[in-house]
Parts: C-alpha cells; structure tokens; sequence
C-alpha cells in the first residue's frame, strides 16, 4: 500500500472535478451527474449489515448509491462521498457470482449487484483513495460552511 500515492491520485482527482463554491453533498451530486450524463439516486438500505456500509451500482440509466442508516448526517454524508469518490475515481468493482448476488437484491441485474458487493476490503489501494478523496471532499463541504457563516443550507433563513 502506497499512501503517498494514494494522497496524490486523491489530490488529482478533486482538482480534476473544478466544483463551484458553494461546495455542498448536493451541489456534488449535480455536478457528478452533469458529468456523467445521468441521475444519482441515494436511498437508505434497510437491515443493512455492519460490513456494508455503502454501495453504488451504476446501472443503464442512472447511478444508484445505497447506504446503511447512519448515526448522523455527517456519518451519512461521508458514506455517500466515499461512493461518489469511486465515480470520480472510475473504479472497477471485483465480480462475485451472480447467483450469490441475486440473494441481495432479486429486482437488480446480479452482475451490476456483484461487483458492487465484492468492495469490503478497505485496506486496499481502491478503497484508501477512494476514502482520501471523500475526505478531501468532505474538507471542501465544510470550508464552504466555514465562508458562509458556518450555517448549512438554509439554517438562516428558518431560525432567523
């Protein structure tokens, strides 16, 4: 495992994405979708076990990321950042069989659901740059906030 070289394909990345400031989870996803031709839908996964914590299947017509309930939303916001990282990062998910896939979830195309499924190694170069890159991600959400006031969305206008 090369960090240094994880740290720089992360680096790389983020720089190559030009977002616009504000830097939002929202303002992200639209990009990304405008980058990629196609909507991302985020849904939570019921019953999830402690081993998934996201997972992101890019199907025909749009781009699905589904997450384990989290404790917060900070928590939330840095499992769907990672699964964005990997969009960004163009990883290649590891193939498992389709039967087993299919166990998971019967409605969805078991390759798409294989190779999703196979990413729980998180000591490996896709996973650290992937987990880099959201962090590095997460970094530009808060300094955002931290320009504006330190007040996400619309807090302002609500509470007065």
């Amino acid at each position: 495992m090369d960090y240094d070289a994880a740290r720089s394909r992360a680096r790389e990345a983020e720089a190559s994405l030009r977002l616009s400031e504000p830097v939002s989870l929202a303002s992200i996803q639209k990009h990304l979708e405008l980058q990629r031709g196609r909507k991302i839908v985020i849904k939570p996964i019921e019953g999830a076990t402690d081993k998934v914590c996201g997972l992101w299947f890019g199907l025909d017509h749009m781009d699905l990321i589904m997450h384990a309930r989290a404790a917060s939303e900070v928590h939330r916001q840095q499992i769907v950042l990672h699964e964005f990282a990997h969009m960004v990062l163009h990883h290649e998910q590891d193939i498992v069989s389709a039967d087993y896939a299919g166990t998971f979830f019967p409605d969805l195309d078991p390759e798409r659901v294989v190779r999703a499924l196979k990413r729980t190694d998180f000591l490996n170069d896709v996973e650290v740059t992937a987990e880099l890159l959201a962090d590095r991600l997460a970094a530009r959400i808060r300094n955002s906030r931290d320009r504006s006031g330190g007040q996400p969305g619309n807090f302002s206008s609500v509470f007065g």
